[in-house]
Order: C-alpha cells, then sequence, then structure tokens
C-alpha cells in the first residue's frame, strides 16, 4: 500500500500490537451457561506495518459487530507473508491484509488461506479478483509503486526529473536513487517486475547492471527507503536523506500535503509517471483463526463503503469498490497512471523466485 504512507505509519505509533476499535475489549470471562467457552470478543488482522484506519471507522465495525479489531503488524509485506507461512495452521491471528499481486501465488501455494466469498463482491470488478474460482483472498485496494521525486532538489539544481526507467540509468542521475529489496518489500518486487514487464526475460537485467553502474542504493523496507533515505519526505528530512530519487507509489504525494503545516497548495514530491507498475492488496481469512466468524466479519467490512472511502487518506492507496468516494485532497495531488507495467498473475508465480535470486546476485554481490 504501502506509498503513500510515510505520514499515515508515523501517526500510528509503532507498536507490534495496536487495537484500533474505540470500544470492546479483550475475550469475555463468562463462559455459557452449558460450559461451553465463552464468544471471542476481538478479531486480530495480521498485516504490514503500513496499515492504518480512522479509530471512528473501526469504532463502526465494533458497533455493528460487537468485536473489537486488534491489528499485528508484521513488517514490510514480503516479510509479514514469509511469518504466516511458517506459522502455517497456527496463525498469529485470524485475517491477514496486504498480500499483494506479486506475492500473492507464493501465499496460496502454501496454503495459508481458506476460501470465504465476501459479501459485497459483485461492487468490486471481476479484473481484480485473482482468486475468483475459490475466493481465497478478497481485493481490498489497489495503487501504483512509482519512483517519486524531490521537486526541490531538481529545482535547485536545474535538472528535469526523471520519467521513465530508461532515464534513471542515465548519467545525470548518478547516486539519486534509493529502492526497496524485492525479496523483503513489496513496492520492491513490484519495482523489479515493472522492469521485467518493461525490458523483457533477456533484457532486465542488463538494465539492472546499469542501474548498479550508476550508483542505485538498495534497502530492505519501504519505511527506510522514504522516510529515512528520500530526501523529499518529511520524514527523510528529518533524517537528512540524501536521495531526491525513491521507489515509492503514485498516491505518496498527497501525504506530503496532508500532513504539513502549514499544508503547500501544490505537493513538495512528484511522480515519474513512465516508471509505474500496477499493485493490487488483498485480504484472506487465515487457516486455523480462532475467530473465524469474526475474521469473515471483517473481511466484509474491508471491503465496506465506510472502509473503501477511509482508505485513501489513511494508507494513500485507491479503494476497489465502485461506489468508493475519493477525497478532493486525495484526488488534486495524487497521480492517475493511464498506463503502469502488468504482468499476469501466473508468470509472477513461475518466475519469481528465480528472478529475485538473479537480482540479489546483480545487485547485492
Amino acid at each position: 500500500m504501502n506509498t503513500k504512507k510515510a505520514a499515515a505509519v508515523a501517526l500510528v505509533a509503532a507498536l507490534g500490537v495496536t487495537s484500533l476499535a474505540a470500544c470492546g475489549g479483550g475475550n469475555g470471562d463468562k463462559g455459557k451457561a452449558d460450559g461451553a467457552s465463552p464468544a471471542p470478543k476481538t478479531v486480530t488482522l495480521v498485516s504490514h506495518d503500513s496499515f492504518n484506519a480512522s479509530e471512528e471507522v473501526l469504532a463502526e465495525f465494533t458497533k455493528q459487530t460487537g468485536l473489537t479489531v486488534k491489528v499485528l503488524k508484521s513488517g514490510d509485506a514480503g516479510e509479514a507473508v514469509n511469518k504466516e507461512i511458517l506459522t502455517k495452521g497456527s496463525p498469529q491471528g485470524d485475517v491477514f491484509f496486504g498480500i499483494d499481486n506479486t506475492l500473492l501465488s507464493r501465499a496460496l501455494d502454501n496454503g495459508i488461506f481458506v476460501p470465504y466469498e465476501a459479501k459485497g463482491l459483485d461492487r468490486i470488478p471481476a479484473a481484480l479478483q485473482l482468486d475468483k474460482e475459490q475466493h481465497r483472498v478478497t481485493p481490498i485496494d489497489s495503487g501504483d509503486i512509482c519512483v517519486n521525486y524531490d521537486k526541490q532538489y531538481f529545482a535547485d539544481k536545474k535538472l528535469a526529473p526523471p520519467q521513465t526507467l530508461d532515464d534513471l540509468a542515465k548519467p545525470a542521475y548518478k547516486d539519486l536513487l534509493v529502492v526497496e529489496n524485492p525479496e523483503r518489500s513489496s513496492p520492491g518486487l513490484g519495482f523489479l517486475l515493472g522492469t521485467v514487464a518493461k525490458y523483457g526475460d533477456d533484457g532486465w537485467q542488463d538494465y539492472w547492471k546499469k542501474l548498479k553502474a550508476n550508483g542505485v542504493k538498495t534497502v530492505d523496507s519501504w519505511e527506510l527507503a522514504y522516510d529515512q533515505e528520500f530526501s523529499g519526505s518529511a520524514g527523510g528530512r528529518k533524517a537528512k536523506g540524501d536521495r531526491p530519487l525513491v521507489v515509492s507509489y503514485a498516491s505518496s504525494p498527497p501525504v506530503e500535503v496532508l500532513y504539513a503545516k502549514p499544508q503547500p497548495k501544490v505537493a513538495p514530491t512528484g511522480v515519474s509517471t513512465g516508471t509505474c507498475f500496477r499493485q493490487t492488496e488483498f485480504a484472506g481469512l487465515l487457516d486455523g483463526a480462532k475467530n473465524p466468524e469474526g475474521g469473515k466479519k471483517l473481511i466484509d467490512f474491508l471491503i465496506s463503503k465506510k472502509f473503501q472511502d477511509d482508505l485513501p487518506l489513511q494508507m494513500f492507496v485507491n479503494p476497489v469498490t465502485n461506489d468508493a468516494t475519493l477525497p478532493e485532497l486525495f484526488t488534486r495531488h495524487g497521480v492517475v497512471i493511464d498506463q503502469p507495467y502488468a504482468m499476469e498473475p501466473k508468470k509472477i508465480a513461475d518466475n519469481r523466485e528465480q528472478w529475485i535470486q538473479q537480482w540479489t546476485s546483480l545487485v547485492l554481490k
């Protein structure tokens, strides 16, 4: 998601487990009259570190169901998925949110989800429902992974910001780009897949050799890249990041506007529109969930209009339902990508691990 998410993440304290609902409590301490176990009063959502939602929105879920949502943050998306694979059958929670189209087959092949056909799927385009035969996952949001740039840096240098993947390998942009490791980060993996889609099976490795020669820097997560290495983010300025190019999202610029004091009329960051790869994030009911019925209700809620309307200014992603409303700040400062790079899920599944290994050998060794 997760972009787009720098300031939003900062607002949600970096707790391992966060209770976001405004009411409700832990498991009830009163059993039924017949001695049966009490019904759970919590439902646990496992996610990447960039998950965020309004307290009042999740309080609405509590009002509707009597269940409190607890959020367990498990690192970047790739790391979080790997943890769930390792705990298959005895998951950390009930629902997993944040698996995307670049990692989906890894989770499905390892059987960490059980089928559930969410209520309201008819409001989501069929093209986004990548598991529509079995319904093991439900689309929640979409976005475009793109290189972002620090406008002030390029204005000061009187240098035009790069707009395409080809541009990034030019000498004018040497030592300016920071990317995420595709083995650990979903934005990093999406960016790698975009280069494969652009240059093909026979050309992408040569392209990365050029990026390496041009001084590309690699870190493990989006949070590290955007908050600490990128010169254009609020977090980057505090940490004195010196890289004016970063792999993030087309919807990241609104973050810099929303949380700036005072808010600027124009976003301080821009998007290199010819570098983008389309990402969709999903949620699924975890096999072995302690509260599967609560998990089903939570998945239904994640595609409700209430939650979908909340997404843009919480996680800075696009809602997937056709009845969601986009806020004006999001549409004014975000960028619509008309022709992002894309790839068939089967091709990703068949080649992802090999591509990651090849990338590691090329870039990190």
